[in-house]
């Protein structure tokens, strides 16, 4: 009778490692780090001279200095010009935005420079020197997986380095596989993966590359993770286990 009550709860405690197991959808299955630094090629390398082009659902900002009725959102205003509380053009399907006086204006595809250096010239058909700043408010990179706090966090730069992004996710959880850090970017319809060891305290420019609006980086957990919630699970089992066998001895 010992025996049936013992074998029980083995099998129920093996029954739950089985349906209780975790899968880490952020690894590929039989996956190896990439150490290999050289496999990272130019599409994350020697950008050097990377500028934002604008896209259908930005957010445009548009400041016009002392022309507060030709401004959107104007950061020489006296109110907030962020995201949330500002006001912006929103850029269309067609990738048009209406601007004060002008009218419409076809923006995809442009750079913030480009964009400015266009309204300066249309403003200036009635405006003495106009100074005109344009900003784009929701350029955005992606934090997944093993940080403390997994977000979308606001660039308000062209690009940002890989360290200072999990840094503003407040760093790496416990269980992070610092060795499998995914970067994805899409170009045109392409998206690229980079493998950045960062466990290596060698090549570290290299490793901290730079990262544009839209990458998306994800940190996958440790197998140790898995492990450890399995383990979490059989516990209570093995306790049940062993109140069982005490039980039977007592009586």
């Amino acid at each position: 009778m010992r025996k049936f009550y013992i074998n029980t709860a083995v099998i129920l405690a093996a029954l739950t490692l089985q349906s209780c197991a975790v899968t880490n959808i952020f690894v590929e299955p039989g996956g190896k780090p990439d150490t290999s630094i050289a496999s990272l090629d130019s599409i994350f390398y020697n950008n050097s001279r990377y500028e934002y082009h604008i896209q259908v659902d930005d957010k445009v900002n548009i400041s016009v200095w002392q022309q507060d009725e030709l401004s959107i959102g104007s950061v020489y205003g006296i109110y907030n010009s962020n995201e949330v509380y500002g006001k912006w053009l929103l850029v269309d399907g067609n990738g048009n935005i209406e601007v004060p006086r002008i009218g419409t204006m076809n923006v995809k595809h442009m750079t913030v420079i480009s964009l400015k250096d266009s309204l300066a010239a249309r403003f200036g058909e009635w405006l003495v020197n106009p100074i005109v700043d344009v900003k784009i408010m929701n350029k955005e990179i992606s934090v997944l997986g093993e940080v403390r706090n997994p977000q979308v966090i606001t660039l308000d730069t062209e690009q940002a380095r890989l360290l200072d992004i999990i840094a503003k996710a407040n760093g790496f959880e416990y269980y992070a596989d610092t060795r499998r850090i995914k970067v994805l970017r899409q170009v045109g319809q392409d998206v690229y993966v980079a493998n950045i060891d960062l466990s290596q305290g060698d090549f570290y420019l290299k490793r901290n590359i730079a990262l544009y609006p839209g990458d998306v980086v994800i940190v996958p957990a440790r197998n140790s993770k898995r492990i450890d919630r399995q383990l979490s699970n059989i516990i209570p089992f093995t306790s049940v286990a062993t109140a069982v066998a005490i039980l039977f001895n007592a009586f």
